[in-house]
């Protein structure tokens, strides 16, 4: 036996390799297509308002912005402490947004929680005309002109509402526009326990 048929009969007939390579060419792209259907899917039964923020229990990002315009008071980091309340990150191009302005005016009007808006990447006289239009259910306002500080509060969509404790830490994120529901079972529930655990530390 050569040495070219020694090396033919390790590696297998030729007929033999070629039947492995198309079983692999055909499993192939089935296991990758089987995977990412799986991934989907696991994706489209998250519900978004559920995905968690890096920042739930950190101080909120130090910043301070100038009010939008038409309004008097900016919103800052210091802006934070003291009290229990929500930041809405909010822009007049944004469609849901329109959706949750409704409920954030019956909030603003019940008085419940302070309600501090960030305008995120919005044009001063779009943003003014829309809360001027729509209604201002905010307590402050903070112009974010360039998205920096939405950045910094790990901001990746308009909206986005977070409850802010007394003590200027984050302790929940909601992604997309608050619903009734949502204010009602979730977000206001949050509010008065956080309350009533400041209230306990007091001396």
């Amino acid at each position: 036996m050569t040495s070219h048929d020694v090396a033919q009969s390790a590696a297998g007939p030729p007929a033999i390799r070629r039947t492995n390579w198309r079983r692999l060419l055909v499993v192939l792209p089935v296991v990758v297509f089987a995977g990412l259907a799986i991934v989907l899917a696991w994706g489209l039964t998250r519900n978004a308002s559920d995905i968690p923020s890096a920042l739930i229990g950190k101080p909120v990002p130090q910043f301070s912005l100038a009010p939008v315009q038409g309004r008097t008071l900016g919103l800052s980091s210091g802006d934070l402490r003291g009290e229990v309340s929500l930041v809405n990150v909010f822009a007049s191009w944004c469609l849901a947004c329109r959706e949750e302005h409704p409920v954030f005016m019956r909030l603003a009007a019940g008085r419940k929680v302070p309600l501090h808006g960030l305008n995120y990447k919005d044009r001063p006289d779009d943003a003014a005309r829309w809360l001027d239009t729509m209604g201002d259910p905010y307590t402050r306002t903070g112009a974010d002109l360039n998205g920096r500080v939405a950045i910094d509060w790990g901001v990746y969509g308009v909206p986005e509402t977070f409850v802010v404790s007394a003590n200027g830490h984050i302790v929940y994120k909601h992604i997309g526009a608050v619903t009734q529901e949502a204010l009602d079972k979730t977000i206001l529930p949050l509010v008065d326990r956080l309350r009533a655990e400041a209230k306990e530390r007091q001396p």
